[in-house]
């Protein structure tokens, strides 16, 4: 897998294949989405298009998806999976995650895709419907996808020190990867150690701080990681951006990096 990608989420739809396009003719090869970013459809015409133009072979690219919470019913995972290549146009995931390690009630494809935290996000008090769905019942699921030829890899998102120790003790198909919110602020040295004593590779998501969840109210504007005094400083002296240098931090790190951007002047 590259160590470097192109994270999807919170990319406008009518940007989004143009977008994939662009990254692709930059040199990215590493592309995560999920069923929950609401634009998988926009990512397959982007892919279509590169693909297509001679860009890029599929074989050189990396593909990555996620399972939404609402889906974690055995039963539904496949059906889940199968919807998530059909928008993305391919026949194959290089890596398929379970997005949350939170069970909620499902929801029909008819009554409302792409998914959401909520049952019912036009109600006038909006509700997440939990569904007491065992973590272990929902990875042996995903086990099936990868006998079935679905994907290729399968792996985690958000999951806890606990958490990862469970998965080993129950799982047949080891987890290959971990992905997490990890940056300067958030170093998550221990759950590191932990994924490296089980060979478990580590993806870090919002590589470059959690401004992205401002507007969700987990994250304060102040806690900019780029305009920290250290982190200036260094891109002084290596004369590259701030940007640049937390990306190397994170890859000194051996985690693989997905920073996002919605301007195809960034990427």
């Amino acid at each position: 897998m590259p160590c470097i990608g192109l994270g999807l989420w919170k990319i406008a739809r009518e940007h989004t294949a143009d977008m994939v396009c662009s990254a692709v003719a930059e040199g990215y090869r590493h592309l995560d989405s999920a069923a929950d970013y609401g634009n998988e459809a926009e990512v397959g015409e982007g892919l279509r298009r590169a693909l297509s133009s001679g860009l890029v072979d599929r074989d050189s690219l990396w593909v990555t998806s996620k399972l939404w919470n609402t889906y974690h019913r055995p039963e539904h995972v496949r059906a889940a999976c199968e919807r998530t290549l059909k928008d993305l146009g391919l026949s194959e995931l290089d890596l398929y995650l379970i997005h949350f390690p939170i069970a909620l009630k499902y929801v029909d494809f008819n009554v409302r895709y792409p998914p959401e935290w909520t049952a019912d996000p036009s109600a006038e008090t909006p509700e997440m419907l939990p569904d007491p769905v065992p973590l272990a019942e929902t990875w042996a699921a995903m086990e099936e996808l990868v006998k079935a030829g679905l994907v290729k890899e399968i792996g985690v998102c958000n999951y806890n020190t606990g958490l990862l120790h469970d998965l080993m003790a129950y799982s047949t198909i080891k987890p290959a990867m971990l992905q997490i919110e990890s940056h300067p602020y958030l170093t998550q040295e221990r759950l590191l150690r932990v994924a490296a004593q089980y060979d478990i590779a580590v993806t870090a998501s919002s590589p470059l701080g959690a401004l992205s969840y401002v507007e969700l109210e987990m994250a304060d504007t102040g806690e900019s990681v780029l305009e920290q005094l250290p982190v200036q400083a260094a891109a002084r002296r290596l004369n590259k951006t701030a940007a640049q240098v937390v990306l190397r931090w994170g890859l000194q790190r051996s985690t693989a990096v997905i920073p996002k951007t919605s301007q195809v002047g960034r990427l």
